[in-house]
């Protein structure tokens, strides 16, 4: 076959593939989304309803919610349930959500997980803190960095929402046993009209060994009244 007849052969080709796509039905539209809740200023009595499936077994492991018991100018107290257990966590963040208080558990200054206002794709930050179990006689160190890789919608069972992609590593180890190391990366979508994360993604590895790998996914949330 000649290179001309060839090349007519390969724009008909085209031009029917065009004519078929202009005659075959339009995309279903997408789906009715929940309208989202401006929640910009966290409030008493927030809360945020989480999913969060075990990607090791395949199954939902537990469905948590986090209701915002108080806020102050500098902190913001979180009261965590677990569907189907009769325990509550009290957490303490700072206004950016970066941990401070869990339990035993003490993070100083914080435990590096929140955001950096205001959020830019490409900004950076460095993690630095000390999670200190004083009743256990516990000190672990951690060292890491976040990074804002971009802006994305993201779709949940509690509807659409404008989020920012952060991306965090960091490691920890225990002053008493420089032996053992912890390797962290997360990935968080946080959605500033919620002031939360709507997805995230949390796998950990001791010295190597995969010992976590989470999903969490947001799917309800709202204010009081």
């Amino acid at each position: 076959m000649s290179r001309y007849a060839a090349t007519m052969i390969a724009c008909l080709l085209a031009g029917n593939a065009v004519a078929w796509a202009a005659n075959d039905p339009p995309p279903p539209a997408p789906a009715d989304t929940k309208p989202v809740i401006a929640m910009e200023q966290p409030l008493q009595g927030d809360f945020w309803t989480y999913e969060v499936r075990d990607e090791i077994s395949g199954k939902v492991s537990s469905i948590r919610t986090h209701m915002v018991t108080e806020v102050s100018p500098s902190e913001i107290s979180i009261r965590t349930t677990i569907e189907g257990k009769d325990t509550e966590i009290l957490s303490v963040y700072d206004r950016s959500w970066n941990l401070k208080n869990n339990g035993e558990w003490k993070y100083q200054p914080g435990d590096g997980s929140g955001i950096h206002s205001p959020l830019r794709t490409g900004d950076s930050w460095n993690i630095s803190a000390d999670d200190i179990n004083s009743s256990k006689g516990l000190i672990w160190k951690r060292s890491g960095r976040s990074k804002v890789v971009g802006q994305e919608t993201i779709t949940t069972r509690a509807g659409a929402f404008e989020t920012y992609k952060i991306e965090t590593t960091f490691s920890r180890r225990p002053t008493n046993d420089r032996s053992r190391k912890q390797d962290i990366t997360a990935v968080t979508w946080y959605a500033p009209a919620i002031d939360h994360w709507v997805k995230k993604t949390f796998v950990s590895r001791e010295n190597g060994h995969l010992r976590i790998n989470n999903v969490l996914e947001v799917v309800e949330y709202g204010r009081k009244g």
